[in-house]
């Protein structure tokens, strides 16, 4: 608890107080900072607000003359419920903490701009009391005016003595001035001395009263500032979505609040990272600077023992910076460094706004934790997921092509010397087919296992044109059984691709349109080019697909049932192929073509091959 002011203390019972303050909070206590001239008041209302049942108090020894109500007593009758317990001092070498506390009350704070400003009141004041006395105004006004110019002193100058000075010396003025004998300090009318009494007693109270005011202000003006900025650093850290911005937000707004330099490091699954250093604007500390104090121990000490260190502690105390964890509960998701080299420890109320600050802070990056483990442990559970589907898809299809081949070919063996030619050439051609088949299925799952695997791609510059042609190769045979028309607009059309995933996107794209088309159908591939795109379009005058399918047409496991040969297909063709557009930064899409078929193509960004001539 203290006062509006506390320059009554000396700097060794500050630097005792704040040993006192850092013991209490070492200690688990909760310090609270209240501002106020009335002590017992400001503590009873903070009693009642906060529900305190017990007040431990020491007391001094009190060697007044006079004894009246004291502090104890005011507080225990404004709170009755309150149990006071009293801890007497036992040195007596105590300075009176009675005259003490008088003593704080007189400002001594002494400047030549304020003692200007108050004889040039004086002298104003004086001019307007001769003016007004030759126009016919009246004593008491005069007196008025006086006790007029010294509120106007108390409003613009700073230390308290000034508002005793400029009383005194309107009292002076006025005697000097204003009464009989004119010029001159003697009074004769014996009401005079307790006029001078009475002016110098109001000019006094109501000088006091507003230097009280003034402090208030201020006060009020310090705790709206940081309200505000909590209120502020509240809003701004729901905005970063990134431990880093939230950090960052963090650190400027210390910054706001203490006008200090700020470090902070990081710390990723309980390992501290580099350091990134945050300068106040008044700073002579950079990056280099702070790196030469090699205080990045401390911050080591203080993420593994989870307690603060560093300058105004008694653990590492030589360090020029205060360091603090932000942490919640046992978690630790940084550590924050603030400068306290060659300025004074921060004070109670703006070591518990920092505290709130870190508060908000480590809620913040509790809560975007937690949600990258959701999303990490979501992303698994879709993972797993689509790896048991894959099993069960596989485990469930490949049984009918294999059951077909095993078949066929047992029935080959059985039966070779009583089957035909004609028969044995279909039953070859079964077993091929859905040999095929599970060829193109095996070189997707491969394809699938390196995606996965996240292998770097194996980017080439290449012609369009014979990555296309090489890739028709290795179509399903049943093409020479429908129209195939080949277009391409240029004959140099290249590429930044891996040639062999392209080549895989044509084989699944003209094997798509092969097997949901009927013999005879025409299946076109065009390839035509802009300045920035080359696009690629396998098109078919097929029954086409519904609308509901063409939207989930790239979607993993997806299978249509417009045709009845789907019930086939694992849906993992045109997943494959999206997945691989995308990492070559392309787009792939499906649309009808009329007046009936499908279109599927893609885009990929071109290359422009300069020749040297």
């Amino acid at each position: 608890m203290l006062s509006q002011r506390d320059d009554y203390l000396t700097k060794a019972e500050r630097k005792q107080l704040q040993a006192n303050l850092r013991l209490a909070d070492q200690l688990g206590a909760k310090i609270a900072v209240i501002y106020g001239e009335n002590f017992s008041e400001q503590i009873s209302e903070y009693a009642k607000v906060s529900q305190i049942s017990k007040l431990v108090v020491g007391k001094s020894p009190d060697k007044r003359f006079f004894k009246g109500r004291t502090f104890i007593n005011d507080v225990a009758q404004a709170v009755p419920n309150l149990g006071i317990y009293i801890i007497p001092m036992v040195n007596e070498q105590q300075p009176n903490r009675f005259f003490l506390k008088k003593r704080g009350k007189v400002d001594l704070h002494f400047d030549m701009s304020d003692l200007v400003k108050t004889l040039l009141m004086l002298v104003c004041c004086t001019i307007l009391g001769l003016f007004a006395e030759k126009v016919g105004f009246s004593f008491s006004n005069v007196i008025i005016l006086y006790i007029l110019g010294v509120q106007v002193n108390a409003l613009v100058t700073k230390g308290r003595i000034f508002s005793f000075i400029s009383s005194l010396l309107a009292v002076l003025c006025f005697n000097f001035f204003f009464t009989e004998p004119y010029f001159s300090l003697r009074a004769i009318d014996s009401s005079y001395p307790a006029t001078f009494f009475v002016m110098l007693t109001a000019g006094l109270i109501t000088s006091n009263l507003i230097k009280k005011i003034k402090a208030q202000v201020r006060l009020n003006s310090d705790r709206a500032h940081r309200t505000e900025l909590l209120f502020q650093t509240n809003q701004a850290l729901q905005i970063p979505e990134s431990s880093s911005e939230t950090l960052a937000v963090t650190a400027n707004a210390l910054i706001s609040l203490l006008a200090r330099d700020i470090v902070i490091y990081p710390v990723e699954d309980g390992i501290r990272q580099k350091e990134v250093y945050y300068p106040a604007g008044n700073t002579t500390y950079t990056l280099d600077t702070y790196q030469n104090l090699k205080e990045s121990g401390v911050a080591e000490w203080v993420l593994y023992n989870n307690k603060r260190a560093g300058a105004t502690t008694d653990t590492l105390s030589a360090a020029k910076f205060l360091y603090l964890s932000i942490r919640r509960k046992q978690a630790v998701f940084a550590v924050i460094g603030i400068l306290m080299a060659d300025t004074d420890p921060l004070d109670p109320f703006e070591k518990e706004v920092s505290l709130a600050i870190l508060g908000e802070a480590a809620l913040v990056l509790e809560k975007d934790t937690l949600r990258r483990q959701q999303q990490k442990v979501a992303l698994e559970m879709e993972q797993e997921q689509l790896r048991s589907n894959l099993l069960r898809s596989i485990s469930h299809d490949l049984r009918t092509p294999l059951t077909s081949i095993s078949g066929n070919a047992k029935l080959m063996l059985d039966n070779s010397t009583r089957i035909g030619e004609a028969s044995k050439q279909e039953l070859l051609s079964f077993i091929y087919d859905d040999a095929l088949w599970l060829t193109n299925l095996i070189e997707n799952l491969l394809m699938i296992t390196r995606l996965e695997g996240d292998v770097a791609l194996n980017l080439q510059a290449n012609n369009l044109d014979d990555v296309i042609r090489a890739a028709i190769k290795h179509v399903d045979p049943h093409l020479d059984e429908h129209v195939f028309n080949l277009t391409i607009s240029e004959a140099d059309l290249f590429v930044s691709m891996d040639p062999a995933l392209i080549m895989q996107v044509i084989i699944n794209l003209l094997n798509n349109a092969v097997k949901y088309t009927h013999q005879g159908s025409t299946i076109d591939l065009r390839v035509t080019a802009s300045d920035k795109t080359v696009c690629l379009e396998v098109a078919d005058n097929g029954p086409g697909i519904s609308d509901k399918a063409l939207a989930k047409l790239f979607d993993l496991f997806y299978t249509s049932t417009d045709s009845p040969d789907a019930a086939r297909g694992l849906g993992i063709g045109l997943a494959l192929c999206k997945t691989i557009i995308t990492i070559h930064k392309g787009e792939i899409y499906a649309k009808h073509q009329l007046p009936s078929g499908t279109i599927i193509g893609f885009t990929l960004p071109r290359m422009e091959i300069k020749v040297n001539e």
